[in-house]
């Protein structure tokens, strides 16, 4: 079992190799906006356990305030930068960097609060969801309730019709694009706005299996393309202020196999399915556009009326 876990992880990414995580320390977007959850949600003398703890930044981020962190990292070569990195560090001495698997580990005593960023666009890939789900059955059995605070509490997620153009030098590659929000770019218009599919509520128990069919206005006529997959991160919810910090991802366009013309004023229909933790092309498998013109669902909803 643990050796086609091992495997499986690995084809997931569940092994980033130590050059990307500089990429991940680099992006102040991540590691300002969890340094200000962390701060914000870790009190003096708390307990804390990260789940998938990498170089051990978060877990530092945390040892500031509490009292003691336990930091799980199930690759072995990060285990030892973990150590070496938090040795080097003021306050570094209160994480203990465990070598375990975070399907299996629990930590000796109760927590306060855990923190667990495998998080991929659309929670696919990486195992966030099913590594917190397997965790809080585990944890309730050998501690009872309550649940610790999760970090992050919350993933909104939303999808989008795109006309993307996909020409390199004339060289035509309808392939996977991430993007930076907010950057414009003149290969990508928006057809429509974007639409919420589905919230995954850390502090409740979720279903693996993530499904969702709407409709779309399209509001510029166009070729949809692709669709994008948009995840927000709710780091901490503020509730004195109604306010979060959040994380938001780079979106994710995937193309469709066969682009569909649309009209302003159509309607779009959208279904896709796949499983949190799958891979992008399961996703991208089960995606399914159609074109619904408003004048046909108007007559539709007339001949129901006076039927």
């Amino acid at each position: 079992m643990l050796i086609e876990r091992e495997a499986e992880s690995c084809y997931l990414g569940q092994f980033i190799p130590l050059q990307y995580h500089h990429n991940m320390l680099m992006d102040l977007n991540r590691m300002d906006n969890f340094k200000a959850a962390i701060r914000r949600q870790v009190f003096e003398g708390a307990k804390v356990l990260e789940l998938g703890g990498g170089t051990g930044v978060l877990s530092w981020f945390a040892a500031q305030a509490a009292a003691k962190v336990y930091c799980v990292e199930f690759n072995p070569d990060m285990v030892d930068e973990a150590r070496r990195l938090l040795a080097m560090n003021r306050y570094g001495d209160k994480v203990e960097v465990i070598h375990a698997d975070a399907f299996e580990y629990l930590p000796p005593e109760p927590v306060d609060i855990v923190i667990c960023e495998m998080i991929h666009v659309a929670m696919l890939r990486e195992k966030q969801v099913e590594v917190i789900e397997n965790f809080k059955k585990r944890y309730v059995a050998k501690f009872g309730g309550p649940l610790p605070l999760f970090i992050p509490e919350a993933v909104v997620m939303a999808v989008q019709p795109l006309q993307q153009t996909y020409d390199f030098s004339g060289y035509q590659a309808p392939i996977i694009q991430f993007q930076q929000p907010g950057a414009f770019s003149a290969d990508t218009v928006e057809l429509a706005q974007p639409a919420l599919y589905s919230i995954i509520d850390f502090s409740q128990a979720n279903d693996m299996q993530i499904k969702w069919e709407g409709s779309f206005t399209v509001e510029k006529a166009g070729t949809v393309s692709a669709l994008r997959f948009v995840t927000k991160n709710i780091l901490a919810v503020l509730m004195e202020s109604s306010s979060t910090i959040d994380w938001l991802n780079h979106y994710m366009a995937l193309p469709l196999a066969q682009p569909v013309a649309v009209k302003e004023g159509d309607l779009l229909q959208v279904s896709f399915q796949y499983r949190a933790g799958g891979s992008i092309a399961s996703l991208q498998n089960s995606m399914q556009v159609e074109v619904k013109s408003t004048t046909a669902i108007r007559a539709g909803h007339l001949s129901l009326a006076y039927g």
